[in-house]
């Protein structure tokens, strides 16, 4: 069965678990009517469908190379990345007055999460633009903003971020490159970066690359960091490519997925750049683009979930087996049928999440407003984590439900399970996601989780009538987990948080999935209910499990020694 980008779940998400209406009602997003969502994600899947999926066995049998210090891509990705670029769906989110479509970000989010099930490795490329062209948005001059914008938005020139550099994983306050000014607004650039994802490709004009890096008078740490824009090719008086900057790829990483995407070693020596942002604020810019990124994290794991699914889920109704009743295939088992059913249910529960924060973060640019923001920032680590653990924990059940053909590359099974993993280690591990969550998004003391979950319970004070018994699972796991957010908030000592924080994170994923699948079987039909059933009974009960790792604190954990983990 070929790849079918799922359209119709993601607009039954938008209209009735996420609240999109809620953003079209904005004036600022008015003009993403019914009739503008339903062409877009139509226009959208047919894409995914006929140009994007034909190409992932591509970019995995067929790996990126460097080849006499230039890049060669994959067979076809050209024409998909120019198929893409030509749609408008690099620019969608992006100002009207820099060729974008000025749309919310929901529905660009819709997007990447059906790119993502075509060809994960190909879909990263425009992720980074997007990026990019968000924070020049935020950051910029107005100088750099016309030149670059619109070429970025048409896809002329491509975007990367680099953070990364050998001796500075995670900590990236312990960079060492160098930004020397060089008297005329420019600076010069020297310094090595690593894990540069889409660093180069055979057929973009230019590549434009958000460099972090210390000025001469920068302090150690975050805050001397500032953030310079540094193209492969310095535009001209005319603001086309012009002569080669001094930067190359060093190397391409060898890896075990994404091999479509190249992702190489980056060296700059005096490369010429020029500053976004202010001085020593690096950080707060990059963290736009960051931002942004990590919900596109979310939908690259949904994305390669979906994809990873479809394709067990085609293998497990053609495999036909003796032992087999009713249509002698082995989804008449019933272990084969409970792991896609839990493929399908965790899908749509992290699918969930993540339009729901998108709508977050679309309210709060439509409207300011500082409860949207919190909430906002509260979703996005949750989002990241759960979308990326439900690609991994999917694409692993696929190759279950292969059983031995599942491991034989030719399947096609492995792929998804290679090229997904990734997704929880980049943009901040799931870890750090974690510890964020239950740090710095727990700085008010709670107020916004506690508003989200007051909603969980009101949607299932509303499900009562209707679905009793799911409603009142769902209400009971968001009062534990409320219960659970104020024991965490009494806690000074940050380990006590931060032993308990991934389980804490994915306690409160589980919930509002919960509440998602339940406000599904509401507004559906037989099959949402039925499938909101499955998640609720098997999969919600996880929570009291998860809280009770959180409400154990640290003290045991951080009592086994070094020595205590040593081989014996």
């Amino acid at each position: 069965m070929p790849y079918h980008a799922p359209a119709t779940d993601i607009r039954f998400i938008l209209d009735h678990v996420a609240g999109f209406a809620d953003v079209t009602a904005t004036d600022r997003f008015a003009e993403a009517t019914p009739d503008v969502t339903g062409a877009i994600l139509t226009e959208a899947a047919k894409m995914c469908d006929e140009v994007l999926a034909p190409l992932q066995r591509n970019g995995d049998t067929h790996p990126a190379r460097l080849e006499n210090g230039v890049v060669r891509t994959s067979p076809g990705f050209g024409d998909g990345y120019r198929a893409i670029a030509d749609g408008g769906w690099i620019g969608m989110c992006a100002s009207e007055n820099y060729g974008g479509m000025g749309l919310p970000f929901s529905l660009s989010v819709a997007v990447n999460d059906m790119m993502s099930g075509a060809c994960l490795a190909l879909q990263l490329k425009p992720l980074m633009a997007q990026g990019q062209i968000e924070a020049l948005e935020h950051h910029a001059s107005d100088a750099i903003k016309d030149l670059y914008m619109p070429k970025l938005v048409s896809g002329e020139w491509s975007g990367t971020m680099n953070l990364t550099e050998p001796q500075a994983g995670s900590d990236v306050g312990a960079l060492a490159s160098k930004a020397e000014p060089n008297g005329d607004g420019t600076y010069s650039i020297s310094g090595q970066k690593i894990y540069i994802s889409w660093a180069d490709n055979d057929f973009t004009e230019n590549v434009c690359h958000l460099v972090l890096a210390r000025l001469p008078d920068g302090v150690p740490g975050t805050k001397g960091i500032s953030l310079f824009l540094v193209p492969k090719y310095i535009p001209d008086a005319d603001g086309n490519p012009g002569k080669q900057n001094d930067l190359r790829v060093v190397s391409l990483e060898h890896k075990m997925g994404l091999h479509g995407s190249p992702t190489a070693v980056m060296q700059y020596d005096g490369a010429t750049g020029w500053m976004v942002g202010p001085e020593h604020g690096g950080m707060a810019a990059m963290f736009t683009m960051m931002n942004n990124a990590r919900v596109g994290v979310s939908t690259q794991g949904i994305g390669a979930a979906e994809g990873a699914y479809q394709h067990a889920l085609a293998y497990a109704l053609d495999r036909k087996q003796g032992r087999a009743g009713g249509s002698g295939s082995i989804v008449e088992h019933a272990d084969v049928r409970r792991m896609l059913a839990e493929m399908k249910a965790e899908i749509f529960a992290a699918r969930a999440i993540s339009t729901m924060c998108a709508v977050s973060l679309d309210m709060t640019t439509a409207t300011g407003d500082a409860t949207h923001r919190a909430r906002a920032a509260l979703l996005t680590p949750i989002a990241k984590s759960f979308g990326s653990d439900t690609g991994i924990k999917v694409a692993s059940l696929g190759i279950q439900v292969h059983g031995g053909m599942g491991v034989i590359e030719e399947t096609g099974a492995a792929q998804y399970v290679r090229d997904v993993r990734v997704t929880a280690i980049y943009e901040g591990t799931n870890g750090i996601q974690a510890m964020d969550l239950v740090g710095r998004k727990m700085m008010d003391g709670g107020e916004a989780a506690q508003a989200l979950l007051d909603e969980v319970q009101s949607g299932a004070d509303a499900a009562k009538g209707q679905f009793p018994e799911l409603a009142e699972a769902v209400w009971n796991a968001s009062v534990e987990l409320s219960e659970a957010t104020d024991w965490l908030v009494a806690r000074t000592d940050m380990q006590d948080r931060f032993a308990g924080a991934v389980p804490y994170q994915s306690a409160f994923a589980r919930v509002l999935g919960g509440h998602a699948h339940l406000k599904a079987a509401l507004h559906g039909d037989e099959t949402r209910q039925r499938l909101a059933r499955f998640y609720i009974t098997r999969l919600l009960p996880e929570v009291s499990g998860l809280l009770a790792q959180v409400r154990a604190g640290g003290v045991d954990l951080l009592a086994i020694s070094p020595d205590d983990l040593a081989v014996a």
